[in-house]
């Protein structure tokens, strides 16, 4: 199997619930793939979900047929030609050309190799002019096409953001994400690890206190020992914000209530320094197996796993502080999430926030007058941040909003997009 034809497939067998990423090492385990392919592979996959849009616009105007009606394969055989053609300048057009003609023999026989090679034939940077042809369009409609985002979220982001933070956060989406990584002071002092030769590349986060444990590097195979030694942990920093935010005091109860993959819950501890209790819970036990996994390897002890409905879990003591990093659109993370961009739909941002609100209205009840109530997205939609806050303390006049945080993507450099906000509870 090329590395093509396995993008292919990963881009055909993709259905609504799976991830491309977990879709493709699956595969990737079983391909004998060398280094070089493998990388191919994972661009090509990444890449295309990403410019569907883009692609399917250009594939139209040179498509004589109709479009719409064109076999799945067939198109994403044509997406992974044209995206090669459009954005991947090492790959020469015969190659991009020639490699999709034998995917279409493969999958679709002799006619329709043909169509896919007359078709990729006549694309080309020369014959593509996508500001041009976009030149009338409506703003959303014009950027959708440009940046490959679907055009009611273009549209959304325009009017709740303006264009100047519209286009940074498009730009984000499409540009490689990178990687953060969180020293873990249990084990190792920021100040020495970032001293070592091992991270001699990173890109340490400043800003407020407790961001500068966390740092940006490219060089996944010299993470890789540390990772191992449980040195470090993959996290971007935003993701890290909400703990800080929650503070979570040694010695305290914690409970995390929806935890997988467990890197907020892992935060905790290491800022409670190992003492006290972190109550993880998640619905199923493959996740809870993996909070379990990281937390072993990063030397905590005090994560007690727990398997259940965040919705009617009982902890079976009193809390300090409960952190809800709410199911969400995840529209702050659409650059790491290649296909969430085509999932998320206003149907769907309207069915999460009414369980967002339930699940709020769930963590309020478990906390002791005096505790912390920490709510978190990675999405960066009003409804679903600073209007789910506002509602939730109108319900709740019990809770004090304390502090809150909105976090764009492409406003800080590497940064996720995200929400979170603080609450305590009074005694009224």
């Amino acid at each position: 199997m090329t590395a093509r034809e396995l993008a292919l497939r990963v881009l055909v067998e993709l259905d609504g619930m799976r991830k491309s990423e977990e879709l493709l090492n699956r595969m990737l385990e079983h391909s004998g793939l060398g280094q070089n392919d493998r990388a191919l592979a994972k661009e090509l996959v990444a890449g295309t979900l990403k410019y569907r849009r883009q692609c399917d616009y250009v594939i139209e105007r040179f498509y004589r047929h109709d479009y719409a009606k064109a076999a799945e394969t067939l198109k994403n055989i044509l997406r992974l030609g044209v995206y090669q053609l459009l954005r991947l300048d090492r790959v020469p057009k015969s190659a991009a050309v020639n490699e999709s003609v034998k995917l279409a023999r493969k999958f679709k026989g002799d006619h329709l190799a043909k169509l896919v090679n007359g078709l990729l034939r006549n694309i080309s940077k020369a014959t593509i002019d996508l500001d041009a042809w976009t030149a009338e369009m409506s703003d959303a409609e014009r950027l959708s096409i440009l940046h490959s985002f679907p055009e009611w979220l273009a549209a959304r982001w325009l009017a709740s953001y303006g264009p100047d933070a519209t286009l940074a956060m498009l730009a984000h989406g499409n540009l490689p994400p990178a990687t953060g990584y969180r020293i873990n002071c249990l084990k190792a002092d920021p100040e020495t690890l970032l001293a070592t030769p091992e991270l001699s590349d990173a890109k340490r986060v400043a800003g407020e206190e407790g961001l500068d444990r966390f740092f940006f590097s490219k060089s996944f195979d010299r993470m890789e020992p540390l990772l191992k030694e449980g040195l470090v942990s993959v996290q971007n920093p935003a993701q890290g914000l909400a703990c800080l935010m929650a503070a979570p005091e040694p010695g305290g109860t914690v409970l995390d209530m929806c935890a997988a993959p467990g890197g907020k819950a892992t935060f905790m501890a290491e800022l409670m320094e190992n003492r006290g209790r972190v109550i993880a819970l998640d619905r199923t036990a493959m996740k809870v197996a993996r909070i379990a996994s990281n937390a072993e390897a990063l030397g905590i002890t005090i994560i007690e796993l727990r398997e259940g409905d965040a919705l009617t879990f009982e902890p079976g003591c009193a809390v300090d502080t409960v952190l809800l990093d709410a199911p969400c659109t995840g529209t702050g993370v659409l650059g790491r999430r290649a296909e969430l961009r085509w999932r998320t739909t206003p149907d769907k941002l309207r069915e999460l926030t009414q369980l967002q609100a339930a699940m709020l209205d769930r963590a309020a009840s478990l906390l002791a007058p005096g505790g912390v109530l920490v709510y978190a997205t990675c999405s960066v939609e009003p409804e679903e941040n600073e209007q789910q806050a506002e509602a939730f303390r109108q319900r709740h006049p019990e809770f004090i909003a304390e502090q809150s945080r909105l976090t764009l993507p492409g406003s800080r450099e590497g940064f996720d997009g995200g929400y979170a906000a603080r609450f305590r509870k009074t005694e009224a």
